[in-house]
């Protein structure tokens, strides 16, 4: 299924309880669903309970268990408080009566504000001409990718040994057909490999615990064929866990998200 048959699938299960929602094995990533899809389709949910007026400004999400491909999903969603400006809303990601994702969003209403920072961050990364990352290769390449483009300008792939621990690069969905949405831009900023996954030497678990994102409104309309630039880096790592930062712009040079993740290592 492409992406947006499953936002509209969510959308179904939301208004009819009678509908589930199973994720097919083309979003794989090793024995659960791809990370960046469920926190996406649980944020269409949790977007459901709010009026179009209230843009997201935040959105944290914990992956608390495996969520297997195949087997039906609802979602449980509740609104913490409707205020006059700001709205909190958390949702939950149910898989054999088992709470698997979770994650809580705050919606904002734009207001009158005499306080105006411009952001100073910038990146002088070129825009690709194709997409440049990992081969297909069975059993190995994870599937979800099949369903993204990256394109890494400066980092290493997964296993390689390397001292780096920042990763840049450019990402964009390839079959998608409409207008990228806050939910196309949460499921793409996760497709890239955790920071630190190049520094190991052999394949090992390394998994997300906790991800926050930080959205920047207003920002330009982006269309489906634009490539969104990344620059992630390790802000510290030890014990086990490591803790990464990375910005993500839009193709003409504007940030549009500020993403932070705790990360698991089993090294």
């Amino acid at each position: 299924m492409h992406f947006e048959q499953l936002i509209d699938s969510t959308i179904e299960s939301v208004l009819s309880a009678k509908h589930s929602v199973c994720i097919s094995s083309n979003w794989s990533q090793g024995r659960t669903v791809y990370g960046g899809l469920s926190a996406a389709l649980l944020y269409t949910a949790i977007k459901h309970q709010t009026s179009d007026d209230r843009v997201l400004r935040s959105y944290n999400t914990s992956f608390i268990g495996p969520l297997i491909v195949e087997e039906p999903i609802r979602f449980e969603t509740e609104v913490l408080r409707q205020g006059k400006n700001v709205t909190q809303v958390s949702g939950r990601i149910i898989q054999n009566n088992k709470v698997c994702v979770q994650s809580q969003a705050c919606f904002g209403v734009d207001r009158q504000s005499k306080i105006v920072v411009a952001n100073k961050d910038t990146h002088a990364m070129e825009l690709p001409k194709k997409a440049k990352f990992l081969p297909k290769i069975p059993k190995i390449t994870p599937k979800f990718l099949n369903n993204i483009d990256l394109a890494m300008i400066d980092g290493g792939l997964p296993f390689t040994g390397r001292k780096k621990s920042h990763v840049h690069g450019w990402m964009r969905f390839k079959n998608s057909t409409s207008q990228i949405t806050d939910a196309h831009i949460i499921a793409l900023i996760d497709a890239w490999p955790p920071t630190v996954l190049q520094m190991l030497r052999w394949p090992s678990p390394v998994s997300t615990m906790s991800w926050n994102i930080e959205f920047i409104h207003p920002h330009h309309p982006i269309a489906p064929t634009d490539w969104l630039a990344y620059q992630a880096k390790t802000r510290q790592a030890a014990s086990g866990y490591a803790h990464t930062e990375a910005n993500i712009w839009d193709q003409q040079g504007e940030l549009i998200a500020v993403s932070r993740q705790a990360v698991t290592v089993f090294d």
